[in-house]
């Protein structure tokens, strides 16, 4: 992955979470993207994974529906061979890393990672 690309993707991915654009966000996106997350857990029950973007946009629409002031703030970018990890301050002032793999210019596979506490919808954090 280039880092110039990298640093385009990190700029629009923010931007479409800050403005609550799901559709801009779900762009970055293939139709058979898988998301693991802990914060799934809690909001949808289950194992935590979400399969394919219909899947992806009712989480997500569930989680901007939970919290309306969400907003993030990027503390950095790390780039790898086909992956890229941006790690970002939410609303609340969590820490939080979004792993993406790629495929091309889209993500197949992403992972919220939260440190401790972070992950608790109820503190209102992340729905990613």
């Amino acid at each position: 992955m280039d880092h110039e690309f990298a640093r385009t993707f990190v700029e629009g991915w923010v931007k479409a979470w800050n403005a609550h654009d799901l559709e801009a966000v779900l762009a970055h996106f293939t139709e058979d993207a898988v998301f693991r997350s802990p914060v799934a857990v809690q909001l949808l029950g289950g194992d935590g994974v979400i399969r394919g973007k219909a899947a992806l946009r009712a989480y997500w629409a569930e989680g901007l529906r939970r919290i309306p002031d969400l907003r993030f703030e990027v503390v950095g970018r790390y780039v790898g061979v086909d992956c890229l990890v941006i790690h970002y301050r939410n609303q609340k002032g969590g820490l939080v890393n979004e792993v993406l793999l790629f495929d091309g210019p889209l993500v197949t596979q992403g992972y919220g990672t939260y440190l401790g506490e972070d992950a608790n919808p109820a503190g209102a954090r992340h729905p990613g």
